[in-house]
């Protein structure tokens, strides 16, 4: 709920993060964490806030779409790290908390007095997800890594778009979100080892590491002797007919591959000629052929509406889908049904509409509790559980400390 009440039996209820994370890949990973029940305590520069505050177009009522996006379930704290002072107040925070994740460039922490060394000194329990652009260490650690970087570095690009276009970049940053969710992924299986062990230790993740390590069957494919693999377009790399194909009114998802599923299709679009041209008699012929192949799938499917041939596949149990603006997508009974969008009451907004939670757990749920924060909405409460009194608030506040 958003007034922080969070259910007892939630993943990762009593597990405190310190989320030192910006723009996106860092306070992604201490969001999911979030999701499960973690008090997840974003630290935040004094006055303005974390980079992803700004972030933007668009902004609603002065909020940065961008920060709603990866903020939700977080108290924010705002404390000047950069000065002794507020980096003896992160020390005592750390004392009391299981996890640091932070998206500095490798050294900046251990710099500033506050990097895994120090915190397990104070605290050998720690968990300290450290996530950068290239990797903690190597011949490229000190360079920065923006997401659109990655993507060309990592071979994405290469292999996103259509032969003899230019590179073409996925529309969403899905190297910060994955990264985002390789940290969140290895800081639990790290709290796991830590009830063997009793110890923290240091997880270390970049978003270079999360690219290539997602690569996938492409990867493996040149390593072993295929190939560089060319850009995909719209067809699949390895199966046919696996693709997008214009219908009557716009375009259709489908995927007819596989021992049964190809002579049904044919049977279906009354197509039985398909079956015995030597082009397409195997998936590795239609897959050569898949763009010839394209252009007779289009042609039958001229016959019909999206609606009507995804209803029409579908029954008939061939997987088919529409290709959905966003509005659709959002809006599609099967993702209202799922909670994939909730709404929350918001200060300013009134009420927020942010994304709901990809994983559900039958027994132990996690839930979106909290909206992101107003900037130190939460400076106070914080501080006063560790012991700080009003009045040295009041001295931190006027020094903007905090």
């Amino acid at each position: 709920m958003a007034d922080g009440t969070r259910p007892a039996q939630m993943p990762l209820t009593g597990v405190r993060v310190l989320d030192l994370g910006r723009h996106l890949a860092g306070p992604t990973c201490a969001m999911l964490l979030g999701d499960l029940g973690a008090d997840v305590i974003k630290v935040e520069k004094p006055g303005v806030g974390e980079d992803g505050r700004a972030a933007g177009p668009p902004f609603f009522s002065g909020i940065s779409a961008f920060f709603l996006s990866a903020n939700r379930n977080k108290r924010s704290l705002t404390l000047d790290i950069k000065r002794p002072e507020g980096q003896a107040i992160f020390r005592r925070l750390a004392e009391t908390a299981d996890v640091v994740v932070e998206n500095f460039r490798p050294g900046v922490m251990d710099a500033l007095g506050i990097g895994y060394a120090a915190m397990s000194a104070r605290n050998p329990r720690i968990i300290y997800c450290a996530i950068s652009g290239f990797g903690a260490d190597g011949p490229f650690a000190d360079r920065p890594g923006l997401d659109q970087i990655i993507q060309g570095v990592s071979g994405l690009m290469s292999v996103t778009g259509f032969e003899g276009s230019e590179p073409v970049r996925v529309g969403i940053p899905i190297a910060d979100l994955l990264t985002g969710l390789y940290g969140a992924y290895g800081v639990m299986a790290a709290l796991q080892a830590r009830e063997r062990t009793g110890r923290g230790q240091i997880v270390d993740t970049s978003l270079l590491e999360a690219m290539v390590g997602t690569m996938g069957f492409q990867a493996v494919r040149y390593l072993n002797g295929g190939g560089v693999p060319p850009p995909a377009g719209n067809h699949h790399p390895i199966n046919a007919p696996y693709g997008v194909f214009r219908a009557k009114d716009g375009y259709l998802t489908i995927g007819a591959t596989g021992g049964k599923r190809w002579p049904q299709f044919c049977r279906l679009l009354d197509a039985e000629e398909w079956l015995v041209d030597p082009r397409f008699q195997s998936n590795g012929d239609r897959h050569e052929h898949r763009l010839a192949l394209a252009e007779l799938i289009e042609e039958k499917l001229q016959a019909r509406t999206i609606e009507e041939w995804e209803r029409f596949f579908n029954d008939a149990g061939i997987p088919a889908g529409p290709v959905y603006a966003m509005d659709s997508a959002l809006d599609h009974p099967q993702v209202r049904h799922r909670e994939m969008v909730v709404s929350r009451p918001h200060p300013v907004l009134g009420e927020v509409s942010l994304l709901g939670l990809p994983v559900k757990l039958s027994e132990t749920p996690g839930a979106v509790q909290r909206i992101p924060p107003e900037l130190g909405e939460h400076t106070d409460t914080i501080l006063g559980e560790i012991g700080v009194s009003d009045d040295e608030l009041a001295r931190l506040r006027e020094q903007e400390i905090i």
